[in-house]
């Protein structure tokens, strides 16, 4: 079928703007607007339409052009009046008005780049396969592909803000049911290293286990298991620094509740949520969050990331330092210590998903290293050990065994229980 004979099938369905006739052909011949292709395709069948009248008498091909193509009807037959198109409803009609609302909706919104999305309505979307179903899609391209494409063309010129389809500040998504603007603001990721320096706070904030975040009496209504997390100590100057309506926040691993973060920090990432503003001095924010911590943390060399950083951090297994405060239930000598100690030099250590966190991981064996471990300080009721390690090793099981889940450990080469009563991160090494 000639593109000709396909544009005329397509006039037969019924009127038909500029537009919507010379998508059917996007794929043709670039360097022109579907506008523009619409425009020559229905004057060409015009022409063809007049020369069959004039020549051959074809009046029943004009009676079909003439309803829905201006050219036909300005000049083979000027009593007909053009009609609404029947694919678009006349959507390519009211493009600035579009413009409008998006210029509206953005007012107060800081941003630099933008795209155009398109949520059409379910008549539109009929509308275009049945004209695909009849004519062909072969050379045509979607409603919404052309309407992100023309008005982010108009939005950019009134806004003097550019496209940035990969990486957009801001999403402008048309609904065209509801005949409104939604937008999507890109979040501001922020990067650095977090110090926790008293324990019992843990790193994100953790729903009240009885009423699940709802608020009860055991959490005084709180929702909360603990009153404080790392995560809201950073949280809150970070939400007034970029205006923006909550935070995620994204470490790389974690450390238990009791335990302290020294040495260099852990890396993190603190995501805005719908911020209002883009830029900050990241020097002013890490010393607001300092001062607002008041020693329980810090941060540090804060600059801004990206979202691909998140997934950096969250897939890393990073080798880690430890320092342990061990007690055990019996007296021990130092060289019984160090004795043991020297056993886990070089040997893979086998752990069985630990009971404390079994609720939350899956049973399984897993294999750590130990790359080393030293005696720090002897005291008759406790030591003072060092651990250098693989990440993901369960350290507190590698002191206690966990009832025999990891070997060797600590307790089991000792032939006495022992403890971790205090747990340092030393370093994390990312």
């Amino acid at each position: 079928m000639t593109i000709m004979q396909t544009a005329a099938r397509i006039i037969e369905e019924g009127p038909i703007c500029d537009n919507c006739m010379g998508r059917q052909f996007a794929r043709l011949l670039t360097g022109l607007t579907n506008a523009e292709r619409g425009e020559a395709i229905k004057l060409s069948l015009s022409l063809e339409a007049a020369r069959m009248m004039k020549e051959e008498g074809y009046k029943d091909l004009l009676e079909k052009l003439a309803p829905s193509n201006s050219y036909a009807c300005k000049t083979l037959n000027e009593s007909c009046e053009e009609e609404e198109c029947w694919v678009c409803i006349g959507l390519f009609d009211n493009l600035d008005e579009w413009v409008d609302r998006a210029i509206k909706a953005l007012e107060g919104v800081d941003y630099s780049t933008f795209v155009v999305g398109t949520k059409v309505s379910g008549l539109l979307a009929e509308n275009e396969e049945i004209l695909w179903a009849e004519c062909g899609a072969d050379y045509a391209e979607q409603l919404k592909t052309e309407l992100n494409r023309e008005i982010g063309k108009r939005l950019a010129a009134r806004s003097g803000k550019e496209v940035n389809i990969k990486m957009p500040d801001v999403v402008v998504m048309l609904d065209i049911a509801e005949e409104k603007i939604i937008l999507e603001i890109r979040s501001v990721y922020v990067e650095g290293r977090y110090r926790k320096l008293v324990r019992g706070i843990p790193q994100t904030r953790w729903p009240c286990r009885k009423c699940k975040g709802k608020g009860c009496p055991s959490c005084d209504d709180t929702g909360k298991q603990y009153p404080e997390s790392v995560d809201e100590l950073v949280s809150e100057p970070v939400i007034e620094a970029f205006d923006s309506d909550d935070t995620k926040f994204h470490g790389a691993g974690r450390e238990d509740i009791d335990a302290l973060m020294l040495g260099a920090g852990r890396p993190f990432v603190i995501e805005a949520l719908n911020p209002g503003r883009r830029d900050y001095n990241l020097s002013d924010l890490e010393e607001q969050i300092n001062n607002k911590a008041d020693g329980k943390i810090e941060v540090e060399g804060l600059k801004f990331a990206d979202k691909a950083r998140i997934q950096t951090l969250k897939n890393s297994t990073a080798d880690k330092v430890y320092k342990l405060k061990v007690t055990f239930n019996a007296p021990v000598t130092e060289d019984a210590i160090r004795s043991a100690l020297e056993v886990f030099k070089g040997n893979l250590i086998e752990q069985r998903t630990p009971q404390r966190v079994s609720h939350r991981r899956a049973d399984l064996v897993r294999k750590r290293q130990v790359h080393s471990i030293e005696l720090l300080e002897y005291h008759q009721d406790h030591a003072i050990i060092r651990v250098d390690c693989e990440g993901g090793l369960y350290v507190k099981e590698l002191i206690s065994s966990d009832e025999g889940r990891t070997t060797p450990s600590l307790t089991g080469l000792l032939g006495i229980d022992a403890m971790v009563e205090d747990l340092d991160v030393v370093d994390v090494k990312i």
